[in-house]
């Protein structure tokens, strides 16, 4: 035989081969459960977390004492950064819902005022008279409607709008490669490279009194965020024969991931002002001095809340809390924001930030 005869009879019997072993992935029928082929991958469904989540629930501790009721505006993305395919924004839509469940991770009393469709449908069917009143109450008769009540809607004291306003690519790169081997025609030779790369995330948000609309509280936050790329290959003849053989790895900070980080960090700083906690009672070790609740005495971290009672309910019954009088913009404060206020500076009388 041959050896293009042989050729002919190998192409047949590789596809053959391929489709075997194809078989054992996908099956022309379904199996016992429905399914044409069992899908992979298995990581669990974990918490959703940032270096500032521990922080928050420490901080429900705190929140506990104070009745303040929170909503949630639109929090959009300014950047106007797309994909170059037309698929969509390069930073999420949902930084809103992400404020959400920061809010949640301290124990904030939430209103919501984001979406409130399905409550406005119930209104209209209630006052159509369309819904019936199913509540145990002792005045209730079968297939009597839901009544509206004057008041029944709690209001907000204050609400967090604002937006991602930044996005910033290749910030600063590095790399380097190079390559060498023998001088021979049958030479092995080889190559090797890696690279950084860094961009930024910008977020400014505003906490506006929904009594005045005054704002009282404005945070304007970035993060770097870095990516990294190696590779290396070799090349080299074995008799007759070569080989190409290469590797590579690469890994870029999640974009979204930190965009939720800079919101709980926003957060975080707009809760510790509103409910006035002290400096350094839920500081949690990032390694750095001033971040987060950092101050006068480097108080441990606090894995639970620091106070543990819940506050009274029902929340109607508890006393109105005091406005949040917001203070003249100082870049000093902002670089230093979990110290403790001292006795000579404007924010010791409000005692917005620690301890005497």
């Amino acid at each position: 035989m041959t050896t293009r005869a042989r050729k002919h009879l190998l192409k047949p019997l590789v596809a053959l081969l391929a489709v075997v072993a194809l078989e054992g992935c996908i099956s022309a029928t379904p199996n016992a459960v429905g399914r044409y082929t069992s899908p992979i991958g298995g990581a669990q469904v974990i918490s959703n977390e940032t270096p500032y989540s521990a922080a928050l629930r420490c901080l429900a501790g705190y929140v506990r004492q104070r009745p303040v009721r929170i909503a949630v505006g639109q929090i959009a993305d300014y950047t106007g950064k797309t994909e170059s395919d037309g698929s969509g924004r390069k930073v999420t839509a949902s930084a809103a819902l992400m404020a959400m469940s920061a809010l949640n991770k301290a124990g904030v009393h939430m209103v919501e005022r984001f979406d409130t469709s399905v409550a406005e449908m119930e209104l209209k069917y209630a006052n159509n008279k369309l819904i019936g009143d199913d509540a145990p109450r002792p005045d209730a008769k079968p297939g009597d409607f839901r009544k509206i009540l004057a008041g029944s809607i709690p209001g907000s004291d204050y609400y967090i709008v604002g937006g991602i306003t930044e996005l910033n690519f290749n910030i600063r790169s590095e790399n380097a490669s190079g390559n060498g081997g023998g001088t021979g025609t049958n030479a092995m030779t080889g190559t090797a490279g890696g690279s950084l790369y860094v961009m930024n995330i910008g977020m400014d948000l505003r906490l506006v009194n929904t009594n005045t609309l005054e704002v009282a509280d404005v945070i304007s936050y970035q993060k770097q965020i870095i990516g990294r790329q190696v590779s290396a290959g070799v090349f080299d003849f074995l008799g007759t024969n070569f080989f190409d053989i290469s590797i590579g790895e690469s890994a870029l900070e999640p974009v979204q991931l930190a965009v939720r980080s800079v919101l709980e960090r926003a957060t975080l700083e707009m809760l510790t002002r509103i409910y006035r906690a002290p400096g350094g009672s839920c500081a949690i070790p990032l390694g750095t001095m001033e971040d987060p609740l950092r101050g006068a005495g480097e108080r441990p971290y606090y894995p639970q809340a620091a106070y543990g009672a819940p506050y009274p309910m029902p929340y109607q019954q508890q006393p109105y809390p005091v406005a949040y009088a917001p203070q003249p913009y100082n870049d000093a404060y902002r670089q230093s924001p979990y110290r403790s206020y001292v006795p000579s500076e404007p924010g010791f009388g409000l005692q917005l930030r620690g301890g005497l």
